[in-house]
């Protein structure tokens, strides 16, 4: 099983830059897909962004493409979010996983850290 957590949240105004990180232990990091989920008080837990082993392909939801990058370097066992342009609507606790997958009834992971909240104001 993997270890996982996460840095970096805070407050921040509209229009201003996050960068989250998460410092994975317990296992191989590189042969692990990684991302980013975020969940909004009364809201689903919702798919941010992924990432593969290699770090040679990217995935986002539509509404943080062209805003939020992912990125990962394995000799640091740590995957990173940079959250630039946030709006208010960003704000949500943001969760790191492992183990990341699409399946037919969405994305989906199987080691989750325990969250960083993220909160911006207008």
């Amino acid at each position: 099983q993997v270890q996982l957590v996460e840095s970096g949240g805070g407050l921040v105004q509209a229009g201003g830059s996050l960068r989250l990180s998460c410092a994975a232990s317990g296992r191989t990091f590189s042969t692990s897909a990684m991302g980013w989920f975020r969940q909004a008080p009364g809201k689903e837990r919702e798919f941010v962004s992924s990432i593969n082993g290699k770090g040679t392909s990217q995935y986002y939801a539509h509404s943080v493409k062209g805003r939020f990058t992912i990125s990962r370097d394995n000799a640091k066992n740590t995957v990173y979010l940079q959250m630039n342009s946030l709006k208010p609507e960003d704000t949500a606790v943001y969760y790191c996983a492992a183990d990341v997958r699409e399946t037919w009834s969405g994305v989906v992971a199987e080691n989750w850290g325990q969250g960083t909240q993220v909160t911006v104001s207008s």
